[in-house]
């Protein structure tokens, strides 16, 4: 059997003066490439009384002004590019709900570099050569399905593009074609244990045995619920169309202690969110972005929105993310008090007698709003197990969260089922 080192390519091999190294080089590189290329990053720049030159250490870079989302879509659609339109092979747009889409445009360079990204991530997820990868990941113009298929294919793996959708028939693709591995959003591997159990399979007995989960924040009690369930090593992957799609940190499935952001060609900052100042490693914060390879799309500073800290290499000698508790534009002030999805997920994940189906419902009563946790009762369950539930996840939000609720305990699959990202906040309060 090959050593553990065998398997890393020459970035993760990197010693951490070596890294750093690279990192500026090819950070000056990048910021000079944004510069020269990009009107938008020259007035920016400009603005700020900065040039690429005066970035001669990593620390310089907070000099820098941030990138935003509405700064992307303020220059859409091609005016944040870099290279001529004809040197652009493909293009994806965000998934976000509201306002234009962010559009992205890959090089043969990018598109190349994106594989090895996400081929070193399903390497470290415990994915190897000669693999067959299950991709329920929505192909199209997310870039979950297709950054997910070529970074396989990069790897070795045989790809099965099954996409998003269809859920018996993903099922039945899992049984009869025996992935190893599969590719897709937590949410919807809930649905499909759900369609597992629904057709008498045991979702324990299949060939599955690594689980790379993305595209949004999921729990500890939700990779527990999963592994248990499957008898599969649940891992997360990190991404975002803006920076490149997924395939910019990675979880290592030897430790599972958060995601080793691939530094070499990323490199995180995290911030006070509503200061901006760069945090100490180590404390919570936005994470922030600048992309150090990119030709098509070069990214500084770019705000994710995304809630983490950042924390020493265990596994590889880059530095961990820890797994994403929300997003900063998905927090809930109800009566004063800061409320994330995943806080509510952690306390239907624990409560007995209800599935791992819930959404929140925010509405107003008088001149104050109101919050409703509506969950699915598992099959079986009784009146009573029902009652007791709804009272002690009331009674968690409150000793927990610091704020009062109302808990409604749905009949089993009644809430709807996710094949992309779920849909967690239902806001139906007057604007």
């Amino acid at each position: 059997m090959a050593d553990a080192t065998d398997l890393l390519d020459a970035g993760e091999k990197l010693g951490p003066e070596e890294l750093r190294a690279l990192q500026l080089e090819r950070l000056r590189a990048s910021l000079r490439h944004a510069y020269d290329h990009v009107p938008f990053y020259r007035d920016s720049f400009d603005k700020a009384g900065v040039r690429p030159q005066d970035c001669r250490s990593l620390a310089d870079l907070v000099h820098f002004p941030f990138t935003t989302k509405a700064d992307l879509r303020e220059h859409y659609p091609y005016a944040m590019f870099a290279v001529p339109r004809e040197r652009i092979r493909r293009l994806h747009a965000s998934s976000g709900t509201t306002g234009l889409p962010t559009v992205v445009g890959y090089t043969d360079n990018d598109l190349s570099m994106w594989a090895e990204m996400v081929a070193r991530s399903i390497r470290a997820a415990g994915g190897r050569p000669g693999d067959t990868v299950h991709v329920a990941y929505g192909y199209g113009l997310f870039t979950g399905g297709l950054g997910a298929h070529y970074g396989a294919e990069r790897l070795g793996c045989t790809v099965i593009p099954a996409s998003g959708g269809m859920t018996a028939r993903q099922v039945q693709l899992i049984r009869d074609l025996e992935p190893g591995v599969i590719m897709v959003t937590p949410s919807y591997m809930l649905t499909l244990l759900d369609e597992f159990e629904r057709q008498g399979v045991d979702p324990r007995g299949t060939s599955l045995r690594v689980g790379i989960f993305g595209a949004e924040p999921w729990t500890e009690q939700m990779r527990r619920e999963i592994e248990e369930r499957f008898a599969i090593d649940a891992v997360d992957i990190y991404g975002l169309s803006e920076v490149i799609g997924p395939g910019v940190a990675q979880e290592c499935v030897e430790t599972k202690d958060g995601l080793h952001v691939w530094e070499d060609h990323f490199y995180p900052e995290v911030v006070d969110p509503i200061t901006g100042e760069v945090l100490p490693e180590g404390e919570r914060g936005e994470l922030v972005f600048t992309s150090l390879t990119k030709e098509a799309m070069p990214i500084v500073r770019y705000r994710t929105r995304d809630l983490t800290r950042l924390l020493p290499g265990t596994a590889r000698v880059f530095r961990r993310m820890e797994k994403v508790t929300g997003r900063s534009d998905d927090m809930v002030i109800l009566r004063g008090v800061n409320l994330f999805p995943t806080q509510i997920e952690e306390i239907v994940l624990r409560t007995p007698g209800v599935a791992p189906h819930f959404q929140l419902r925010l509405t107003r009563e008088g001149r104050l709003d109101a919050l409703t946790v509506r969950a699915e009762a598992r099959p079986g369950a009784t009146p009573e197990q029902r009652e007791a539930a709804a009272l002690s996840i009331a009674a968690a939000v409150k000793d927990g969260v610091g704020v009062s609720v109302n808990v409604e305990i749905v009949e089993p699959e009644t809430l709807e089922r996710s094949v992309g990202k779920i849909r967690r906040i239902v806001d139906l309060r007057p604007h």
